[in-house]
């Protein structure tokens, strides 16, 4: 290692040393080895050091927030302190522009061009910003799933309260029968006052992958316009929005791209730009302009930051790796579970219908017992979800999860089913 290289590091670890625990001050500090190209197995026990894990339990439950890992974590502390240093300099001078390039790299990632996305916080956020500001008249309709997160459905209902718009909602069976049944589904409730539709990429309690591309071009050929709910997509599988030929695409990044907390994706067609009401006035008066709908105040500069460096380490690991990754641990799990008697997967079985993300429940257990009895008798974390047909836990490990701690929640799922 060059001295300069040392004696910078030495700098950082002394800096940060009294507010980190013994270890994460010891991972943080590590010099650890390159990540192995020529071994699978290898290269992933690799990975796993970049996370500093709990000793708690066993966390299955990455999917609310995909915590950061060290390589991405030193940096946005670096520009944590950066931007501390730098003050009101860096606010009123480069922060949009260096705002401006990390979305533009998020575009090229995605799929699209750099003046269709935008940074948000969150999925709610972003597909708040387009139902919220949809140009609607009273006898609209909008068209939605009892499945979507509740964050939108909530909003639906206020947009229905405020400008009299209709709901439809749908229902989307956990095991369909063929990507017809889906497209189907929607289409039954489309009329002539039907304006927009929302519908999952990944229905985040499920894991079920929609046929996205299809239920687009289905409603394109009736009028409609599809905003997509990608909260769990990005990061987490290859996505390329221009394929899907959505209006609207929002996603989490705090999620599956691990970056820092606070850090969402907006996506809207250039031609759609000018129809949606901005959330806030900004600056930018160009209705052309995506800008026009990203007026943030003053807000945590250095997590826009990050998400380049959480995009430097999904590169390392590569997209299509990681997507192979996420379906095999997946699969691990709940290809043991299917068959056995009193547990229940609420997930297709296909296996383009799902990636990481799977959902399980045994039948004589409510989702929240289960939860709990997983934590406190087996140690291991996970999300009860108790929905109209979806009873169970909500199972998302991530890239540091080992066979051998799904092992242990296999075991932990057989032994209550037998209890039964």
């Amino acid at each position: 290692m060059k001295k300069r290289q040392f004696l910078k590091r030495i700098g950082q670890a002394a800096v940060l040393s009294p507010f980190l625990p013994m270890e994460l001050h010891a991972l943080a500090t590590a010099t650890l080895e390159p990540y192995p190209s020529d071994n699978d197995a290898k290269f992933w026990k690799r990975v796993r050091k970049d996370y500093t894990l709990k000793p708690d339990y066993i966390n299955l439950e990455n999917g609310y927030y995909n915590f950061v890992p060290q390589p991405t974590l030193n940096k946005f502390i670096e520009h944590v302190k950066m931007v501390n240093y730098e003050g009101s300099h860096y606010m009123r001078t480069v922060q949009w522009d260096n705002k401006n390039k990390v979305a533009a790299r998020l575009a090229k990632m995605v799929g699209v061009s750099a003046g269709e996305v935008i940074i948000t916080r969150n999925t709610t956020e972003s597909l708040d910003m387009i139902i919220g500001g949809f140009p609607w008249e009273a006898g609209d309709e909008a068209i939605y799933a009892e499945q979507d997160y509740g964050s939108m459905r909530d909003h639906f209902n206020q947009i229905a309260k405020r400008y009299g718009v209709v709901k439809k909602v749908v229902s989307v069976p956990n095991h369909p029968a063929n990507d017809e049944e889906i497209v189907k589904l929607y289409e039954a409730q489309i009329t002539p006052r039907t304006k927009l539709m929302m519908v999952c990429h990944i229905i985040n309690i499920t894991g079920h992958i929609l046929p996205i591309r299809k239920i687009c071009d289905m409603a394109h050929s009736h009028g409609v316009e599809v905003m997509v709910d990608g909260a769990h997509s990005i990061g987490h599988f290859n996505v390329n929005i221009t394929d899907l030929h959505c209006d609207y695409y929002g996603s989490s990044l705090h999620k599956w791209l691990s970056a820092p907390l606070g850090a969402g994706l907006l996506y809207v067609a250039k031609d759609k730009i000018p129809k949606i009401w901005p959330l806030l006035a900004d600056y930018e008066k160009d209705d052309t302009k995506i800008q026009r709908l990203n007026h943030t105040g003053t807000h945590p500069v250095h997590t826009d930051l990050a998400i380049n460096d959480a995009i430097d380490y999904l590169e390392m690991i590569g997209m299509q790796r990681k997507e192979k990754r996420m379906r095999y641990i997946q699969r691990y799990w709940s290809d043991q579970l299917r068959n056995v008697r009193n547990i229940i997967v609420n997930t297709p079985v296909e296996a383009h219908r799902s990636c990481g993300i799977a959902n399980v429940g045994v039948t004589h257990m409510k989702p929240a017992d289960l939860a709990k009895t997983l934590l406190d008798e087996f140690k291991i974390f996970t999300v009860a979800i108790d929905s109209v047909n979806v009873k169970g836990c909500r199972i998302t490990p991530n890239v540091y999860t080992t066979t051998e701690e799904l092992d242990h929640f296999v075991t932990a799922m057989k032994t209550l089913a037998r209890r039964g």
